[in-house]
Order: structure tokens, then sequence, then C-alpha cells
């Protein structure tokens, strides 16, 4: 008998990339209610991901994409999302699987939340302030008025907690 027959912190990371999943289906057939907003994070270097080559040179490991006020053509599957943003007023598709994503925050509402990437061993620490917004800022969002970005941070949940440690039982 194995020491791990349930793997609770795969169930939890599933889950909370639902959370991400249903958030985007809503708003791809509903569209953002008030002031809504969401940042991404991913790894721009899991194989899954599909961006330009020029923004992964920029962003060789991770990338925080802003969804506001201009994007275009999200779709949401199963296992990812696309959508077009604007980098420097040329419109870049993106196809981003769940699995890449390390970070979602609403800060309107100051919601996040921070899991580990497949194939990744650390979470990338995600806080939500404007230099998040600024890494990887679309034109659309350039004239965003960020008032409702919460100082200081908003309410991350991690599970650095409960993950197993290596060397450890």
């Amino acid at each position: 008998m194995t020491d791990e027959l349930l793997q609770y912190d795969q169930m939890v990371e599933n889950a909370l990339r639902s959370v991400v999943r249903e958030s985007l289906t809503q708003v791809a057939e509903h569209g953002f209610p008030g002031k809504h907003h969401f940042y991404i994070t991913f790894r721009t270097g899991h194989g899954e991901v599909e961006i330009p080559e020029h923004l992964k040179k920029q962003h060789p490991q991770e990338m925080t994409i802003v969804i506001e006020h201009q994007f275009w053509g999200l779709e949401v599957e199963e296992d990812f999302f696309e959508v077009t943003l604007s980098f420097n007023k040329i419109h870049e598709r993106l196809h981003i699987p769940f699995a890449a994503v390390t970070g979602f925050a609403d800060p309107s509402v100051k919601f996040g939340l921070q899991m580990t990437s497949s194939g990744g061993d650390e979470p990338i620490p995600m806080e939500i302030k404007d230099s998040d917004a600024q890494e990887a800022e679309t034109d659309a969002d350039t004239d965003a008025d960020d008032d409702t970005l919460p100082a200081g941070g908003g309410e991350v949940v991690t599970l650095d907690a409960f993950r197993k440690r290596p060397g450890k039982s």
C-alpha cells in the first residue's frame, strides 16, 4: 500500500484551476460585471503555452496578463483558454493551458489564488500591485483606472503549508 493514495495537493490545485476556468467562462459568455477584471500569471516555458516569440523572449519564465477593457475572442476549453490582447498596438493571440497558470486575481474584489504550474516545483509569488500589471501591460489597459488595486495585496490563497517537502514525510 502506498503512502499517497489520495493526492490532496493535486485535488486542491485542480479545484483552484476550476475557479479560473469558470470565471473566464462566465466572462466569455456574459462579459465582465461591474469593475471586475483579471490578472493571470502563467509560466511562459510550459510546453503547451503558445505566445509570440518576442513575448517569450521578454518574459522567459513567467508573464502576467490583464484581461479588462479590451480583449478579443476569449475562448475557454476544459484544459486551456485563448484570448487576443494588444501588445504595443499589435493584436496577439495567446493560448494558455490551465496547467501553466500560477496566479489569478480579481483586484476589484481583492480576490486572488496562487497555484503551482504543472512541471514546476514552486509557485511563483504573486502580489496584487501595480508592478504586476505593468509587467505585461496591454495597450487596452494602459488607460485603465488602477485605483481598484488594493494597497499591499489582496487575499492570496497559497498551499505551501500543505505541500510535501522533499526528504520529509
